[in-house]
């Protein structure tokens, strides 16, 4: 019993020591979960399209103002846009109209039908005449970087723009530049048959006949991706012309120059802003030395930010500028401004389009009540040691920047000629 009581005791004790050592243990408080992060702003998607030729003859100046397009949207993808509070991403869609107006109309609805709240395009005015129809009745926003036919702006769209100056200004800066620049008496008018080249021919006749000289013969290409001038230019010959003007584009205008050589022609080529790109340069070769061109916008150098884009656009995309990729840069952040100052709805979108007061990199954008550019310039300029060298700028706020050259000497025996019906 004693024996007993002395192992109780001792399982009494060292409970009794459990517990203390229990009761003087400071239990450790669990450590607070961290805080959730706050959820990331949402991100809203705006939809915005680019149309041009991105495949045929001119797939590069197709590409030249898709990538105006693009280096825009980038630019202000990473700048930041808000619009009620949410941060807006711009989404670039793009489409290939093939210089083709029925392919224009196709790819204009596909657009309507991927809700796209504005469209930067065309390219050529015969594939942005008829989509434009298909944006009027969508109610969304047209603006074409060089679409230069009247006719786009002269339907009474409500959302139609256009970044450069008309074919009237442009085809007077070339009938006039053809008889007082050139001293020719003696015009020959070539047009590609498509809206662009034949609105261009149309004014650059009635300009030609102001100025005095004489339409010896109108003639027409088959079509705008013929490629054999033969026949064209023999009946050309025939007349000889002191100047020849061609409504058309690089793709054509390069190989007619290097014919009109072959063949002996010794008038002097002039041609408008479809022609006025680096590759009639390297199409023309030898020949397109003292070719002349207009462009329905300022020259680079005349560019309040001209320098530093073509730098800009060279390094990102490892090409040089064609024509109008500032025109599409200009237009496409146009319309970016329209959507961070109004957000998403398109008509609003028009309405702002329409209020635009801005420093572009091609100088002051602003529009008139019809949507053409207010005070837009043609520059007239000629290849001189395989560049482009401008001559003279009409209209806009350097028209006085540059003079006229010297007008070539007119042929000794320049009587007027009888005008040869058009064709």
């Amino acid at each position: 019993m004693k024996h007993t009581n002395k192992f109780a005791l001792a399982a009494v004790a060292i409970a009794v020591a459990a517990g203390l050592a229990a009761c003087g243990k400071k239990e450790e408080p669990k450590a607070a979960a961290p805080a959730a992060a706050p959820a990331p702003a949402a991100e809203m998607v705006v939809k915005i399209g680019h149309v041009g030729p991105t495949s045929g003859q001119i797939a590069h100046l197709g590409k030249d103002n898709e990538n105006g397009a693009r280096l825009a949207v980038e630019e202000a993808n990473a700048k930041g846009i808000m619009v009620d509070g949410k941060k807006v991403k711009i989404e670039l869609l793009t489409e290939d109209d093939a210089a083709d107006g029925k392919q224009a109309t196709q790819v204009a609805q596909k657009l309507m039908d991927a809700k796209v709240v504005g469209v930067v395009g065309h390219l050529n005015s015969g594939t942005s005449i008829p989509a434009s129809a298909i944006y009027n009745t969508a109610g969304v926003a047209q603006i074409s970087p060089s679409a230069t036919n009247p006719k786009l702006t002269n339907q009474g769209f409500k959302g139609v723009f256009r970044m450069v100056a008309n074919d009237i200004a442009q085809g007077a800066a070339i009938g006039n530049y053809a008889v007082k620049g050139m001293g020719g008496k003696k015009i020959a008018i070539i047009d590609d048959k498509t809206a662009y080249g034949v609105g261009l021919a149309d004014e650059t006749e009635k300009a030609v006949k102001a100025a005095g000289a004489a339409i010896v013969i109108r003639e027409a290409l088959a079509n705008e991706k013929e490629q054999d001038f033969k026949g064209v230019l023999t009946k050309v010959k025939a007349k000889n012309p002191d100047v020849i003007v061609f409504g058309g584009m690089d793709a054509q205008a390069g190989p007619m120059v290097k014919q009109m050589k072959a063949l002996g022609i010794k008038a002097k080529f002039i041609s408008g802003d479809g022609a006025k790109s680096s590759e009639l340069i390297k199409l023309a070769g030898d020949a397109g030395e003292g070719v002349y061109a207009t462009e329905a916008g300022l020259p680079k150098e005349k560019m309040p930010q001209g320098a530093a884009f073509y730098d800009k656009f060279k390094a990102k995309f490892n090409a040089d500028v064609q024509v109008y990729a500032p025109f599409t840069y200009d237009a496409t952040n146009v319309l970016i401004a329209a959507i961070a100052k109004v957000g998403t709805d398109p008509a609003k979108i028009i309405d702002a389009i329409k209020a635009t007061s801005m420093d572009g990199v091609t100088g002051k954008i602003a529009f008139d009540d019809k949507g053409d550019i207010k005070d837009g310039a043609v520059t007239v300029s000629v290849i001189k040691g395989g560049k482009w060298e401008t001559v003279q700028i009409v209209g806009g706020p350097a028209e006085a920047a540059a003079a006229p050259a010297a007008a070539a000497p007119a042929p000794a025996a320049a009587a007027p000629a009888k005008e040869e019906k058009k064709k």
